[in-house]
């Protein structure tokens, strides 16, 4: 049996916090868990902590990428929080800019972010 990453919901919102190494499985199984939890919960907006992630590779940085496009397509918007300096770097060097990809520095200010979206969505005709 795989590990799984967890899925927990904070009002509207769905977090996902990453504490283990993410192997291709794990990944799949994470995709597949949000993406049913956003349409079971109506969740409007996804954070993504990788606080705990020290290295990323092209995996990791592709796998941001397409979780935050399944969420989207799903009408949830996705936040990374967390990253550290050298993932940043790391992901540049690779050419992987995230496009698409919002990220805040700290869970606090991705949840911020996502209340300011969902404000400005309930607004907007």
């Amino acid at each position: 049996m795989s590990d799984r990453v967890p899925v927990l919901k904070i009002g509207r919102f769905l977090l996902v916090s990453i504490q283990i190494d993410l192997e291709d499985q794990i990944v799949l199984d994470l995709q597949d868990d949000l993406a049913e939890r956003i349409v079971e919960t109506g969740a409007n907006g996804v954070v993504i902590d990788i606080t705990a992630l020290e290295i990323v590779d092209s995996f990791v940085g592709r796998m941001l990428a397409n979780t935050a496009a399944i969420s989207r397509m799903l009408d949830a918007e996705t936040v990374v929080v967390g990253m550290r300096p050298a993932v940043a770097i790391t992901l540049v060097e690779l050419g992987l800019s995230l496009g698409g990809v919002r990220t805040a520095l700290t869970l606090e200010k991705g949840l911020a972010l996502l209340e300011r979206d969902r404000g400005a969505r309930t607004v907007s005709p």
